[in-house]
């Protein structure tokens, strides 16, 4: 990492940020308490369009695109907030596939088409693997015949109640981007561990679209849509740990053992300070990345590694340490603690897992892999 760039990032949030924040904290509090998403997972919890409509009428779901296509005419740090603020609430939005993957493949190369997302009408989402990581080499089981395009993709992230779907796509040797209205396509739900964030499988048997791009020009609006996705899932796995540190603290402060708070107890301090300390370095990771995609900076790969491989592994740890410290009731399903720890391990494998992007971050930084023996 640059030195000099790390240096000249201001990585404190702005006056306008921390408005943001109180903004979209108090519409998903109101709106998606987590009393709420919990109660809502004995049925099939479903996105409510009036939440997402409220989001986009903060504008929330095109903060970091020019006003000129309906957007916020901000930047990626801002929309990093927004990001915190799902993981801390886990509201039920479509927000990372719609907001994020959908908007920044559109952006890249059918801008003429953001306006229909930004303004909360349409939601969309890039149909591919959730798990597919921004540094693997594009490729998709979808193939385009004749117009018509054909095959499954498994683990697709907000498919299941997107309007448009975004089919990356081979017409022979080319690699296209395709604009599939849902309708079209067989979406099947799929049984995840985190219910609050649904993923589903795409089916494609014929199914017609409109062609946005080829060769190149698709395979940049996919990588960068994956990068930025790749980098703003830190800020929600920041959102996620900052929740289950704020929940152990608060229950360690009441719940008494032996006549004492158990907060009180040297190893329970130990233990918080702790994930206070790691909390708040994943939160400089995580700003430093939102900071390099916003800016464009030449450490970008740099920070996204290094945001997703501390920033994934950190929130798995808050929420196991949420779900511990709260003794009996914190296994219960009737508490929020898992929910956290089921989105924070889902999290934890999508858009490549850790050790991927520590494998992809070494010859970033000139660091040598481990000898040939190691393997023997």
């Amino acid at each position: 990492m640059s030195a000099t760039n790390a240096a000249n990032v201001d990585l404190l949030y702005s006056e306008v940020e921390e408005q943001l924040r109180e903004a979209v904290r108090d519409l998903l509090t109101d709106s998606a308490p987590i009393a709420d998403t919990l109660k809502s997972l004995e049925g099939d919890l479903a996105y409510d369009p009036g939440l997402w409509s409220s989001l986009a009428g903060l504008g929330a779901a095109g903060l970091h695109l020019p006003e000129a296509v309906g957007g916020g005419g901000a930047s990626y740090r801002e929309t990093a907030v927004v990001m915190e603020e799902v993981g801390h609430s886990l509201a039920p939005t479509p927000f990372l596939g719609s907001a994020v993957l959908a908007t920044e493949a559109l952006a890249v190369c059918a801008p003429e088409r953001l306006p229909e997302l930004l303004d909360g009408t349409t939601t969309a989402t890039l149909v591919l693997s959730f798990a597919t990581s921004p540094w693997a080499t594009p490729s998709t089981p979808v193939t385009v015949t004749d117009g018509a395009l054909t095959g499954t993709v498994r683990n697709v992230a907000d498919a299941r109640d997107a309007e448009m779907l975004l089919v990356p796509a081979r017409s022979g040797d080319v690699f296209e981007l395709w604009a599939v209205p849902a309708a079209n396509a067989i979406v099947e739900p799929v049984t995840s561990l985190d219910q609050t964030r649904p993923i589903a499988d795409v089916v494609l048997r014929g199914a017609a679209g409109e062609r946005l791009a080829s060769g190149e020009l698709a395979e940049r609006a996919v990588h960068d849509a994956l990068v930025a996705a790749a980098v703003l899932l830190a800020s929600e796995q920041v959102g996620v740990a900052e929740r289950c540190f704020t929940m152990a603290l608060d229950y360690v402060r009441e719940r008494k053992q032996f006549g004492r708070t158990i907060g009180s107890f040297q190893v329970i301090k130990h233990r918080l300070a702790d994930l206070f300390v790691a909390v708040s370095q994943a939160r400089a990771v995580a700003r430093y990345a939102a900071a390099c995609l916003a800016g464009d900076e030449k450490d970008l790969p740099v920070a996204v590694c290094l945001a997703q491989a501390f920033c994934s592994d950190l929130a798995v740890r808050a929420a196991e340490e949420c779900v511990q410290l709260h003794g009996g009731i914190g296994f219960t399903w009737e508490h929020p603690a898992h929910l956290f720890l089921k989105r924070a391990k889902a999290d934890q494998v999508a858009l490549g897992s850790p050790d991927h992007h520590r494998e992809a971050l070494a010859p970033l930084v000139d660091l040598p892999g481990p000898p040939a023996e190691a393997h023997l």
